[in-house]
């Protein structure tokens, strides 16, 4: 099998983008003898102004849940959540100009899905430089341009994941597709990146992966390129798609097909409650997530503890995210939710998100 377009290995781009930390559960090494081992919440400072610049606010129920979470924890621990965004998510210009206000009103600590890993840099460091807190999550900037970042999972769990899925499903045998979100998205492209690598395997030599399509986090666009790719390819097998959006359009216009419900498998990254009535009715078998409402928990946590001072963001540091547990910054600034959950018919009714 060859996959389109010249890419990262899996394992070279893991450790480029930092996304290989392991959720910890008990204390990691410091620098030198200092305990590495943060205060416990109750030493987070009370009175913070903490906002949630998400890739895309409106219409989409990943990012309702995940600031959910976040504003949560926020209000629980004392300081105010404030939240802002566009409905469009590939909008730099956009996200540029929130954190340009968000700067000028001084804000203690800023969390950003970022939209291009590159194009949000100029004011995060501008940010920062005025002691602002800045932390990303969900999709990552360049590491120089914030504290931390909170990933949900390992790029390589979620991509290896997903084709696994998509390989069981077809037999290990066919051609597929990818529908990812918006080309600059450094999640999703890390991701697949990791499913291409995984791909190269002599076990799924007889997938072809055919092409690579993007539905800009919109539904109606995503509906679009699922058609066009079912029409462009007849004896296509699978779509695979590693964004909420995409796996729901997708998922909604072969199940409305007779000519390809059951007989195009789609899978991906979904919730569990867009993707249930899919589930259901067979058109997938089973697709992956986490629960975004714990990454926005985990996030708000991050940023009230280095806002506070309980971290420094020092490589090495292990904190006490209330009763998540503890978590450690990785040698790149990376803290790692944990593993992927997969969920299919035997298990979707236990989860409400």
């Amino acid at each position: 099998m060859r996959s389109p377009n010249v890419r990262r290995t899996c394992v070279a781009l893991a450790a480029a983008v930092s996304l290989t930390a392991a959720l910890t559960a008990c204390g990691a090494e410091g620098d030198g003898d200092r305990d590495a081992t943060a205060e416990p919440d109750s030493s987070t400072r009370t009175g913070l102004t903490v906002a949630f610049l998400p890739k895309q606010r409106d219409n989409n129920l990943y990012f309702t849940n995940a600031d959910l979470g976040a504003k949560t924890v926020v209000e629980e621990l004392g300081s105010v959540y404030e939240d802002f965004g566009s409905s469009n998510a590939t909008d730099t210009v956009g996200q540029n100009s929130y954190i340009k206000m968000l700067r000028r009103q001084e804000v203690d600590a800023l969390a950003v899905s970022a939209v291009h890993p590159a194009k949000l840099c100029t004011e995060l460091k501008k940010a920062m430089k005025q002691g602002v807190t800045v932390v990303t999550y969900d999709s990552d900037t360049r590491p120089a341009c914030r504290d931390v970042f909170v990933s949900q999972a390992s790029a390589e769990d979620l991509g290896r994941t997903q084709v696994r899925l998509m390989a069981e499903q077809i037999g290990d045998r066919g051609r597929i597709a990818i529908l990812s979100g918006s080309e600059g998205a450094e999640n999703q492209n890390s991701w697949i990146d990791c499913m291409k690598d995984e791909l190269d395997k002599p076990e799924h030599k007889d997938v072809e992966l055919v092409e690579i399509a993007y539905g800009d986090d919109d539904p109606d666009k995503s509906a679009e390129e699922t058609r066009r790719l079912l029409r462009k390819y007849p004896d296509l097998k699978g779509i695979i798609s590693p964004t909420t959006i995409g796996i729901e359009a997708a998922a909604r216009v072969v199940s409305g097909s007779a000519a390809h419900k059951g007989k195009v498998r789609v899978t991906g990254l979904g919730t569990p409650n867009e993707m249930r009535a899919y589930v259901e009715d067979g058109t997938v078998e089973a697709f992956a997530l986490w629960d975004p409402a714990k990454l926005g928990e985990l996030t708000a946590r991050t940023a009230l503890a280095l806002s506070s001072g309980r971290i420094t963001g020092r490589r090495g540091e292990t904190f006490k995210a209330g009763d998540m547990g503890e978590y450690t910054i990785d040698e790149d600034g990376v803290i790692t939710l944990g593993k992927p959950q997969v969920f299919d018919k035997g298990n979707i009714e236990r989860f409400d998100f």
